[in-house]
């Protein structure tokens, strides 16, 4: 910052050494010198730049009130005229390449084909106006038996998306409803309350920053299940309530982590994991996927219901929720999403391919490994563990090990109550990740982690 004695210095006027007046201070000696200053007259190249500046000049003057006119006669004109100077212009090819967004176009173009899609040679397939045909990424065996399991239970609003997360491949991506049938159109995409998902952002804004380990104990009050933040506060006294992370994120223990984003963790650094996974911004180019909302908390009682995963008005699509246990999966790594393994001409030649393409990193890959122990609580003596395990206890899917996080809320569109299920497997060698979302109403039907056994189960049966 400037001394305030600087702000009264003169500033030298840029372009006056042009005319010859940006000169060092001398002794004047001549007496004409001390009553005026004398512009000395250009000579040469000087005198021939001062009159191409005194023509362009007298030029600019006296266009412009015929551009005035033109202008209020035909503002359409103008803009032609600026839009075609501007396509011949030539610019700076590392700043349009940089800005150019990722080509995902043949997303958008499978999807619309995505309804016409058959099998054909074990695979989905759908041919375009032009001849060609789309390979998808989808497995049908795993699509059809989510489809099949919702529709034989009859779900009002279910949907499904499983990615594979080293490469960002969709491998099945499925919805259904018994109440609506055009709901399922663009079930993938819309947001809805995202619930105790959430947690998992509080997990990791906590272990990236150093404040916890999957060991930290939080003390507590209120009830594991509590929605009234007035009540988690530790009693200075004693007699609270104690619990390790890891098994609290299993849980879905409110107060803990309600207090891990209150009294532990704090807003910026939770709003700035917000941003990192992708929420309030266009995170896949190319992708019809709205984007997923988070609001700034207001107060201490509302960071606390964030941190928790109680805000109703976090919101997020399936498709996104995905991605994001995708790049946990991935040791942090989050992927670009796609439909299709290439494209094959009417000739038989195949013209694109599938290039994973890595979008950010979410978390380091120490921390995605602690999120992977913390996450395997769910199914081993967490919120899953019946979806998983039979009535013996037995684990139904054998030694498999399961990362996952579930959520419950309730939300108004569609009215009913929200049952999240998000998992990768093997939870230590990740080759599936997953998120389905069951919406039932005034009597139940399923919950969203009895989708996620039937597709795990469907996937590892090979």
């Amino acid at each position: 910052m400037q001394d305030l004695k600087h702000l009264t210095q003169k500033k030298q006027i840029p372009g006056i050494r042009f005319f010859g007046l940006n000169r060092s201070n001398r002794k004047i000696k001549d007496t004409d010198e001390r009553n005026g200053l004398r512009l000395p007259i250009p000579v040469g190249k000087r005198y021939e730049q001062l009159k191409h500046l005194l023509l362009f000049l007298a030029i600019v003057l006296a266009l412009t009130p015929v551009c005035a006119i033109v202008y209020q006669k035909s503002p359409s004109a103008v803009r032609a005229v600026a839009i075609w100077l501007h396509s011949h212009s030539t610019p700076d090819i590392k700043v349009a390449e940089a800005a150019k967004p990722p080509d995902n176009g043949s997303f958008e173009a499978a999807m619309r084909l995505f309804d016409t899609a058959v099998v054909a040679d074990g695979r989905l397939t759908a041919r375009n106006g032009g001849g060609d045909t789309l390979l998808y990424s989808i497995r049908d065996d795993l699509q059809k038996r989510v489809h099949d399991f919702m529709a034989l239970k009859q779900v009002p609003f279910g949907v499904f998306v499983a990615i594979e997360p080293s490469t960002g491949r969709i491998l099945a991506m499925t919805s259904y409803s018994y109440v609506d049938p055009q709901w399922t159109q663009s079930a993938f995409f819309d947001l809805y309350p995202m619930a105790s998902l959430f947690k998992i952002i509080t997990a990791s804004a906590a272990l990236e920053n150093k404040k916890i380990t999957p060991e930290t104990v939080v003390e507590f009050r209120g009830g594991p299940y509590s929605e009234n933040p007035r009540y988690w506060d530790i009693n200075p006294r004693g007699n609270n309530n104690r619990m390790d992370v890891g098994y609290a994120l299993g849980k879905s223990i409110n107060p803990v982590y309600g207090r891990v984003a209150g009294d532990i963790v704090g807003k910026s650094s939770v709003m700035e994991y917000v941003r990192r996974f992708g929420f309030n911004q266009r995170l896949l180019p190319g992708v019809p996927v709205k984007e997923s909302k988070a609001g700034e908390p207001q107060s201490g009682h509302a960071l606390m219901l964030m941190g928790a995963g109680l805000d109703h008005e976090v919101k997020i699509s399936p498709l996104h929720a995905a991605v994001i246990m995708g790049a946990i999966a991935n040791q942090g790594r989050m992927m670009a999403p796609s439909l299709t393994d290439g494209v094959v001409t009417a000739a038989g030649r195949q013209k694109e391919g599938h290039t994973p393409r890595e979008l950010r990193r979410l978390v380091s890959p120490e921390t995605a490994a602690s999120l992977t122990r913390m996450l395997s609580n769910t199914v081993t003596r967490g919120t899953s563990r019946h979806a998983f395990h039979d009535r013996r206890g037995r684990p139904m899917l054998g030694a498999i090990d399961i990362a996952a996080k579930t959520g419950s809320i309730d939300g108004t569109d569609p009215k009913g109550h929200y049952s999240w299920f998000a998992a990768y497997a093997p939870a230590h060698e990740p080759r599936i990740a997953l998120v389905a979302l069951i919406i039932n109403q005034d009597r139940w039907k399923i919950k969203s982690s009895q989708v996620g056994e039937q597709a795990l189960e469907e996937f590892f049966r090979h």
